[in-house]
């Protein structure tokens, strides 16, 4: 019946109340038992006894346990936020049994895991420092999560221990793991935890076995070392060889030595012979022993980056007995690499004249490239036509070009030691190292291969008057501009983005910083140029004593602000014209300088930069205003400026045209050598010359300016083809004014029509900066702890300016 009363709760039935219920039962054991027992993390490393790396885990309950859900995790030592590496984990571990889990690895050496229970080598945690542990998920997790971290060993410089960090002395080619103490629990990493240099790997099959014993080294020469090919024969091969020491680097980065056979060099080798030399990659024999000394090494035959060398933490012993290494003379560089592969590591002289053709590298890696010879390298189109003659030529230049290095692989830009300890080498104002000049080698140097082939001095070089420096150069910086005849000097001058409206207030401009992280330059923003006050002062100093310099009656600048098209100022087109103008008038202390007024009319969506005109009004005055050439083929340019001058009071009258092509940094490439946006220039050359023809016919015309375009390439042909002649190559057939990649040509030009040369007198580029390394430049300032900078004219371009002499006479000659 509903609600009857049960017996148990009936007064006087029943049997009376239950008796006190069994106790709580043991709970079943769970993973949060399992502990980390031992860890080893530099498998794979030299002298290492396994190929990976583990953590053993360890059961230290009566029960089975399921690692499944369970991970293990690791970050890195000063790493904040979660695992940077997570390995899953699943199975069970026995009661007083272990569970191994084999982690990534650094390379080849040792035998392999003993059957390893879990295999997660996309964990693979440093061999100094670090924080690894095991979680209860397999989400990644902070190892500051306490709720969801099982155990974890903090080691070296961990920032997230047990307790105290345990400490993991050595480096990876030292044997070690970190193991527990008698399985001891009590959350302090540095109590239950001590070095072992006997790993024991042990995993639910069982413990570890031993490794196979390493063979004897075996006793080769060096040449055997090399062999005779690019590589070596025996490569992974343990071996010990003996040498004198030729070079060392404790600083650097090159972290080893160059050992040469006892009593070899001297001699010229053929293709097909092996090297006597090879470099030992070893800090301990670069800090310790010195240029000169015999020594034997044990270490690993290998190759790095194609250079031969012996490794794995090499065993470096000084002993006695050794004749000197003899440097071999090269009365020219070896052309092939076959024939400098016959003196790789080895100690050489070069013989005679080297000459410098590219300095872009030197304030970054230290890196100067050579010509051999008495000329530089020249871009295959500033010489020949495109196409098979360009590659041929070319090819001839690779034959001929080797680098100097400085004994160092550091980034001098990026390097904290490098850009705040030792100045750049090799490089200073008294010592410029410009392209075109001419080197020799005073001391020997190393043949070696680091990416490209090098002659290496045989210690660091830091600094322009360094010790280890191994060659003679000379200062060929012209002292003044060219002297040209006539009444006249006109010019062309690409002035780097002079830009006064500035990074730093643009919203959102990145820019380019000094090693005090300063703003320096711009990154590409909408303005260009300078990002700071300072750095425009620096910018406009050199530019200033440039142009003063040039002694010319009219100049055609290109990459100049156009300062109507900054988006978010109201200027007129003209303004930065103004700037520059008063700056330069304020240095000479007169009005030396005036500009030609824009255009009535302009493209309204005209580049944010433009071209640009600044006379003497003292010696030239302008016949009527500036015309602009708005077609379709400038699109992707600037379009070409025209200004009519005239000599003060006499001479016969003569047109400019400023002219800024596309660039060869962008566009479509039609295949034919000339870089990108080829069909581009061509079709700007032909409008330029159809339309000067037309509007100035009858009329002397000078085309000037920076056409992106070397002297042999069609769109110089072109206007050459119209009837125009280029008047630096006509005059001096050698002068540059830009060089790139190590090849040297000219992309700015004047070229004038056959009623503009009767007033030619001479032309000749200034060759202020495009030899120039750019260290010198104002957007490379404080990059290095030598302030390389000075308010002078020298790189204060990439650019040369082009001068060119004019008789324009009384009434023109003829």
């Amino acid at each position: 019946t509903a609600g009857a009363p049960t017996p148990s709760n009936v007064t006087g039935g029943g049997t009376g109340p239950d008796p006190d219920p069994d106790p709580d039962p043991e709970p079943e054991p769970d993973v949060i038992d399992v502990i980390i027992n031992e860890f080893y993390a530099r498998g794979g490393s030299a002298n290492q006894p396994y190929t990976h790396k583990f953590a053993e885990l360890y059961n230290p309950t009566s029960e089975p346990v399921s690692l499944d859900g369970a991970s293990i995790q690791y970050r890195s030592a000063g790493g904040t936020g979660n695992a940077s590496g997570v390995g899953a984990l699943s199975g069970v571990i026995e009661p007083g049994g272990f569970y191994l889990v084999q982690l990534g690895t650094n390379g080849a050496t040792g035998a392999g895991l003993p059957s390893p229970d879990s295999v997660n080598t996309n964990v693979n945690p440093s061999g100094s420092n670090g924080t690894i542990w095991l979680a209860s998920t397999t989400a990644a997790i902070s190892p500051d999560d306490a709720a969801q971290v099982i155990d974890k060993i903090g080691y070296g410089t961990s920032n997230s221990p047990e307790g105290t960090a345990v400490a993991y002395p050595g480096v990876n080619s030292v044997v070690g793991a970190l193991v527990r103490t008698a399985f001891s629990d009590t959350d302090d990493n540095a109590v239950d935890f001590t070095v072992t240099t006997e790993p024991t790997p042990q995993s639910s099959q069982g413990g570890s076995t031993d490794p196979e014993p390493e063979p004897e080294p075996r006793a080769v020469s060096i040449a055997e070392i090399q062999g005779t090919g690019d590589t070596t024969p025996i490569a992974g091969e343990r071996v010990v060889t003996e040498g004198v020491v030729t070079a060392a680097y404790p600083s650097g980065g090159f972290r080893g030595i160059y050992l040469q056979t006892s009593g070899s060099g001297g001699q010229p080798k053929g293709p097909g012979a092996a090297s006597d030399g090879i470099f030992v990659f070893s800090d301990w024999a670069a800090a310790n022993v010195q240029i000169g000394d015999c020594v034997r090494v044990e270490g690993t035959a290998g190759e790095y980056n194609g250079l031969t060398q012996l490794t794995d933490s090499p065993f470096t012993t000084v002993i006695d007995d050794c004749a000197p290494a003899v440097p071999t003379e090269l009365a020219t560089l070896p052309a092939t690499d076959a024939e400098k592969e016959v003196y790789e590591g080895m100690l050489v002289l070069p013989v005679g004249t080297y000459t410098i053709t590219n300095n872009y590298q030197l304030n970054q890696f230290g890196q100067i490239g050579l010509a051999v010879g008495d000329e530089p390298l020249y871009t295959a189109t500033e010489v020949v036509r495109p196409g098979p003659e360009a590659e041929a030529y070319e090819a001839e230049n690779q034959r001929k070009y080797i680098t100097l290095d400085d004994g160092s692989s550091w980034n001098l830009m990026t390097n904290a030691t490098a850009r705040d300890s030792y100045a750049l080498p090799y490089l200073s104002h008294e010592t410029p190292m410009r392209t075109a000049s001419q080197v020799t080698f005073t001391d020997p140097v190393i043949l070696d291969y680091r990416f490209q082939w090098n002659y290496q001095p045989v210690a660091h070089v830091h600094g322009h008057d360094h010790e280890a420096i191994p060659v003679a150069s000379e200062n060929d910086r012209p002292e003044s501009a060219p002297e040209l005849d006539g009444n006249l000097v006109i010019g062309a001058f690409n002035v780097l983005n002079y830009f006064d409206d500035l990074g730093k207030d643009e919203p959102g401009c990145a820019y380019y910083s000094d090693r005090f992280g300063n703003p320096v330059a711009t990154d590409f923003c909408i303005v260009r140029g300078a990002w700071s006050e300072s750095a425009f002062a620096d910018q406009e100093a050199k530019l200033v004593a440039a142009i003063n310099k040039t002694g010319a009656d009219v100049l055609a600048l290109m990459e100049i602000e156009a300062s109507n098209q900054v988006p978010y100022r109201s200027h007129d087109r003209d303004r930065t014209m103004r700037t520059l103008v008063a700056a330069l008038n304020e240095a000479a202390g007169t009005t030396r300088w005036a500009y030609a007024p824009s255009p009535r009319v302009t493209n309204p969506n005209e580049d944010i930069i433009r071209t640009g005109f600044i006379y003497n009004p003292r010696t030239v005055q302008l016949l009527g205003g500036s015309q602009s050439l708005i077609d379709p083929a400038f699109a992707d340019a600037r379009e070409p400026l025209a200004q009519k001058f005239k000599a003060v009071r006499t001479g016969k009258p003569f047109v400019m045209i400023a002219n800024h092509f596309k660039s060869k940094g962008s566009g479509v490439d039609d295949g034919t050598g000339q870089g990108d946006a080829n069909p581009s220039r061509e079709a700007q050359a032909a409008a330029l010359t159809q339309w000067a023809d037309t509007q100035f016919s009858g009329e002397a015309v000078f085309l000037a300016g920076d056409f992106n375009a070397y002297s042999m390439e069609t769109p110089i042909q072109i206007m050459e083809n119209a009837g125009y002649t280029n008047l630096v190559r006509e005059y001096d057939a050698t002068a540059t004014s830009y060089q790139f990649s190590g090849r040297l040509g000219s992309l700015d030009h004047v070229l004038a029509n056959d009623q503009a040369l009767r007033l030619v007198t001479g032309a000749a580029i200034w060759d202020i900066n495009g030899d120039e390394s750019i260290a010198f430049q104002y957007s490379r300032r404080n990059y290095n702890l030598v302030d390389y900078h000075r308010p002078d004219e020298f790189a204060s371009s990439e650019h040369d300016p082009i001068l060119v002499g004019l008789n324009t006479g009384p009434r023109g000659r003829g």
